[in-house]
């Protein structure tokens, strides 16, 4: 059984301790259970019943409210909740509670009706890659078991994919043509914003949907087999995004390496390390902000020569 802090409740529940432990003492909210230390420990079962208080009172729901209805009417009024325009708080609940449950209709049901909702670009930024990070926080505290961010995670690609297939694909004129992967190295996917494949996956989306034509390699691609596809498949440019544990050193000398081999070619990078790198290569650009990947998936076809 996985067990949670009072401190891990209010860093996943965004409720500050102080107010749960006054829920707990005026409304009899929830009964926590207690260590011989008189600790406050909860379990799965607590931590979906008060993701449901904190989004129903996040919601407008008074605490009194809430206080009365039973637990079967708090989960209907959960699920009956729309979100407002800038507030998917519900969807990320509802992901929560279904992966910590190992509930795949139920996850599939949420994704469906979350993409019908706000569309598949802003399910992705405002309610998935944040999900997938507060799944990370509980895998790495311990709080959930490694299986539970490997199915959210595959469940979420399953659904990239399908929507990745139902774009057009862009005809290839030989313009612009970008291959996507990440590096070869010794590491593994960690779960939450920092898996590698997702976010390649959403720029490859993203780049078809401007209609900039692709070849996705995917992850952990050595140096040699890249010389290989661009000796036979044309490209423009090569995007990867920065593996976490390669430090500052190996990856000034990967890019040096890189920019050898492949002189002709644009050289763009990013990731969640991006802004820790600096690069004075010729043909190498770093995007370390939003504006500048908007710039990338919408900028021409000349894009070594502009």
């Amino acid at each position: 059984m996985n067990l949670f802090s009072i401190r891990d409740i209010e860093n996943l529940t965004g409720i500050k301790a102080h107010t749960l432990r006054i829920w707990e003492q005026r409304y009899n909210l929830f009964c926590p259970k207690r260590r011989e230390s008189k600790h406050r420990f909860y379990d799965c079962e607590d931590l979906k019943h008060l993701l449901r208080i904190a989004y129903l009172y996040n919601q407008g729901h008074k605490i009194s409210q809430i206080a009365c209805c039973s637990p079967e009417e708090m989960a209907r009024l959960a699920l009956e909740a729309k979100p407002d325009t800038d507030n998917y708080e519900i969807f990320i609940n509802q992901l929560t509670e279904a992966s910590i449950d190992l509930d795949q209709p139920r996850f599939d049901k949420i994704l469906h009706n979350l993409v019908l909702h706000a569309g598949f670009e802003k399910s992705m930024i405002s309610v998935l890659f944040p999900f997938l990070k507060k799944i990370g926080v509980l895998w790495l505290n311990g709080q959930v078991i490694q299986a539970h961010a490997h199915f959210a995670r595959s469940l979420i690609i399953k659904k990239m994919m399908v929507a990745i297939d139902g774009l057009e694909k862009p005809a290839y004129t030989g313009g612009r043509r970008v291959l996507l992967f990440t590096p070869a190295g010794d590491h593994h996917d960690m779960p939450g914003g920092e898996c590698q494949e997702l976010p390649l996956l959403f720029m490859q989306y993203m780049l078809k949907k401007e209609g900039v034509p692709t070849i996705y390699m995917g992850k952990n691609v050595p140096l040699d087999m890249l010389q290989l596809i661009c000796n036979q498949q044309p490209c423009t440019q090569l995007y990867f995004l920065i593996i976490p544990n390669l430090n500052k050193c190996d990856m000034h000398e990967y890019l040096k390496t890189f920019s050898h081999m492949f002189p002709e070619k644009e050289i763009v990078f990013s990731g969640p390390e991006a802004c820790q790198c600096s690069c004075d290569l010729k043909n190498v650009r770093l995007l370390k902000t939003i504006e500048e990947k908007k710039a990338f998936l919408k900028e021409g076809i000349n894009v070594l020569t502009s």
